[in-house]
């Protein structure tokens, strides 16, 4: 595997995140919304480095599944959210692929009336964007290859990994490209 972000560079980026909806919400309390489970890591980053009031919401969506590295059926699990209406709601994403997700969870999200809300991602493929909807923040832009570590995933491995890196064809198994 070829590694593209070091640690270092990964808590740099997530503090410069955090300074700039620091200043962007002041005080005001938001509630933070993680599309699991790639964004678990970023989001205990993140919100470490947060000083205003929030909570925290959870929510399932997924279109890669197992040894999978092409987009499937969208699959998005709502029902464990904290309530939204009248909030500052904070969407967070691993990775802007396509955007396809981002753009579904966006669109679920904006129906709860929240009273505002942004998106962030940590990692951002410009080469493979399919939809006009562009996250607010982006900490990363990285080449269109398949990433894990920090969080993402292929087949369930390699999430607990502290850097981000690109996996060779041989990893990703015979027969299946990024």
């Amino acid at each position: 595997m070829k590694k593209l972000l070091q640690p270092e560079q990964i808590d740099q980026g997530v503090r410069q995140l955090a300074a700039d909806l620091s200043e962007h919400y002041g005080k005001e309390p938001i509630l933070v919304l993680a599309v699991m489970v790639g964004s678990v890591i970023f989001l205990a980053d993140l919100i470490r480095h947060l000083s205003m009031p929030l909570q925290v919401g959870l929510l399932q969506a997924s279109s890669y599944r197992g040894k999978s590295t092409t987009r499937q059926d969208l699959e998005v699990e709502l029902s464990q959210l904290p309530p939204i209406e009248g909030q500052h709601v904070l969407i967070l994403d691993d990775i802007f692929d396509t955007g396809h997700t981002l753009t579904r969870v966006v669109q679920e999200i904006e129906a709860r009336k929240p009273r505002s809300f942004q998106t962030a991602v940590l990692l951002r493929k410009r080469e493979r964007c399919e939809v006009t909807m562009q996250p607010d923040h982006v900490i990363f832009d990285i080449p269109d290859a398949f990433v894990v570590g920090y969080g993402l995933d292929y087949d369930d491995q390699y999430r607990n990994l502290p850097f981000v890196a690109a996996l060779d064809e041989q990893e990703l198994g015979p027969g299946i490209s990024s």
